[in-house]
């Protein structure tokens, strides 16, 4: 049985984390979040330890690694916001520990080169949640894609909308400097899914990027894709509205909808088994897709010429 402390318990995603300990048979030994609103860890660990301030939890993983080899944390799961995952990691691994750290990695490809020095110095490893790649379906479409290599690359488009409130624009998932921005905080793991199935990334034309929405053009080795981001309810297509849905998700290769709406519930712990078994993704995979998101952030707004999403003829 392993021992974790988790960053960033309060937070939407980490009761999935929470699951993918207990579900491994593993243990959450200690937890922080600056928020006190953590009743959820009652339903997994009810004896891990809470702490509020930052210094405190600190002090007591030290205690715990000074007291008994055995007693120490093995992973520090962090589910922080995006700006910090940065300094989380880095503390992860100074405190002894592997660190298993929630989309996006880092906000800037230029951050994965300093952590890699950190694992070096330190002898401990980070690993990503990259659920994607972990997802049946979206596995079978990549080994189709890499079994059936053609002349032309294949035409795809990726539209997702998943509606927020007006809260959203007042949390740090609003601020761009927190966040990164739509693309980074809804995308990077579409982003990072597509470079997955269709290979290295050629080219990168942004069409729209503002608080609620982005779009744009990418061009990978097998693929040329058409992508929309948006958590404006009003993207929402009619049919989804009348049928009382917030979200819309879809993505078509060559015209065919490839159907991955199911299974998402689990693929915290499949990616937490994969972990454990020494299988996990490292920095190294998450460098296209965080570049792509950077660049996405940074680039200058293209007319609307050549391929550009559906979406954007409105």
């Amino acid at each position: 049985m392993k021992k974790f402390a988790m960053i960033g318990a309060a937070g939407y995603i980490a009761p999935r984390h929470m699951q993918a300990i207990k579900a491994t048979g593993n243990n959450l030994v200690a937890a922080l979040d600056i928020n006190d609103s953590v009743g959820i860890i009652d339903s997994h660990f009810p004896n891990a330890h809470f702490f509020t301030e930052f210094e405190r939890f600190d002090r007591h993983l030290d205690k715990l690694r000074r007291a008994n080899s055995n007693d120490k944390v093995d992973y520090v799961s962090i589910c922080s916001p995006n700006y910090l995952h940065d300094s989380h990691m880095r503390f992860a691994l100074r405190t002894g520990a592997d660190a298993i750290c929630e989309k996006p990695l880092v906000l800037n490809p230029w951050n994965i080169d300093g952590l890699k020095e950190i694992e070096k110095d330190t002898g401990h490893k980070i690993n990503t949640i990259l659920q994607l790649r972990v997802h049946p379906a979206i596995i079978a479409l990549r080994e189709k894609v890499q079994n059936s290599k053609k002349d032309t690359k294949h035409e795809v488009d990726l539209t997702y909308i998943t509606s927020r409130g007006h809260w959203y624009l007042q949390s740090w998932k609003g601020d761009l400097k927190k966040s990164g921005g739509i693309a980074t905080n809804i995308g990077v793991h579409f982003f990072d899914m597509l470079h997955f199935i269709f290979g290295d990334l050629q080219e990168n034309i942004v069409h729209l990027s503002d608080d609620t929405k982005a779009a744009g053009y990418l061009e990978y080795e097998n693929a040329r894709v058409r992508w929309f981001l948006s958590v404006d309810f009003d993207d929402v297509p009619e049919a989804q509205k009348e049928a009382g849905q917030r979200t819309f998700r879809s993505i078509t290769v060559d015209g065919e909808e490839i159907e991955f709406s199911g299974g998402f519930t689990d693929l915290h712990t499949i990616s937490y088994q994969e972990i454990l078994a020494g299988r996990g993704f490292g920095l190294d995979e998450n460098r296209t897709a965080i570049a792509t998101v950077s660049h996405i952030r940074n680039a200058p707004i293209a007319p609307l010429t050549g391929d550009y999403h559906p979406k954007l003829k409105k």
